[in-house]
Parts: structure tokens; sequence; C-alpha cells
């Protein structure tokens, strides 16, 4: 069998990279584009569950609802104000994820102690992280809080925070404008670059 000439090699060679050149862009240009962004979310994508809404009470008194939020990016979070680990650190990146994504994302934390935490603990809690008018910590009675564990799949352990048995789900979730869970972040994976991504998406997503 003879041997091509060096030429003729280059040649097809040169051709055969405009054809796979072709081809990838072909595929970029096809791919689907729809209304929202499906892909690219730093945090775990859940299923775009129906809004699940509460009625408690922030640090201050004031009346809290999901619903209040309707059009805005919600940063929802499940801490107590005693926690000396996990807890201080999540409110911490949260705020920072705030000031990266540049306004229009609001956050809640649920507490998981309602033995423990009370108005001026939460509000201690949140001057100390310099959170102070940027989250709200939402308070109420094991029976009222409870629905609002179930509904977000938090599992608080424990009657009490300092019974040296208390552990609860370390979860950051991001509600859409339309008030349903889209994203997941657990304690291990939560960084403030990804979260303050993730709000940005959903912000730039229709309401």
């Amino acid at each position: 069998m003879g041997s091509v000439p060096v030429r003729a090699r280059l040649a097809l060679f040169v051709a055969a990279t405009l054809l796979l050149a072709g081809a990838g862009a072909f595929v970029l240009l096809a791919r689907p584009q729809g209304d929202a962004p499906t892909q690219g979310f730093a945090g775990s994508l859940r299923p775009a569950i129906p809004p699940k809404d509460f009625d408690l009470r922030d640090q201050d008194g004031r009346p809290a609802a999901l619903e209040q939020y309707r059009g805005q990016v919600v940063v929802l979070t499940f801490l107590y104000t005693t926690c000396q680990d996990t807890c201080p650190v999540i409110a911490s990146t949260v705020g920072a994820a705030l000031e990266q994504a540049g306004g229009g994302a609001r956050a809640l934390t649920v507490s998981v102690d309602p033995a423990g935490d009370t108005p001026a603990s939460a509000r201690r809690f949140l001057s100390r992280r310099g959170l102070t008018g940027r989250m709200r910590f939402l308070l109420g009675t094991r029976k009222a809080l409870k629905p609002v564990w179930d509904d977000y799949g938090i599992s608080p352990q424990g009657d009490k925070a300092d019974d040296g048995a208390f552990e609860h789900s370390a979860y950051v979730l991001l509600v859409d404008r339309r008030g349903r869970q889209r994203v997941g972040f657990p304690f291990s994976g939560l960084t403030a670059d990804d979260l303050a991504h993730d709000i940005r998406l959903l912000g730039a997503e229709a309401a």
C-alpha cells in the first residue's frame, strides 16, 4: 500500500479539524434557550416545590410571611442563637453573599430552638455578625415552627440547644421570586461566591 504524500495528509488533517469545529459550533448554537436558566447553578437543584408559606414573627415582633417577598429571591436558613460552630459561619457567609449579589435578595432565618431563642438573643446574634437590618430571625413556639421545619426538610434533634445532644440540618435554601424552593447548599459546600452566583441567576429569572 503506497504512502499518502505529506501535503495530502496535511490537507486531510485541516479538513477534519474544520469539520469538528463546525460540529461543535452547531451544538452550541442548537442548545435550547429557555426563559430561565436551567443549568449553571453552584448549589444542588431542587424540584420547583410549590410555595410553602408560614406566619411567624421576627426578633422585633413584626409579622413575617414568605408571601411578603414574592418577586424577590429569599435566602432561607435554619439556625439557633446559642450555636457556637456552624450557625455563626452560615450567617456570616449569607451576609457576604448578599453584598456580592448586589441587592435584591432578602435573608430569613428560622429558629430551630424555640425553647432557647428569644427576641433579645436573636437581636444579639444578628448584631454580632453585622446583620441587623439585613436578616430577619423568625421565632415562635415549637407548635408554630415544626410545620415550617417539615415543609423545608429540617429535622432538629433534641429539646433544647443546651441539652448536650442538639443537632439540626445545616442547610441554606434559595427560594425563587415565585416563592418556590429551587437551590440548596449543605454547610460543607457553602461559600459566599457560590451563594451569590446562584442568587444572581435566580434574580435574572422572570417573576
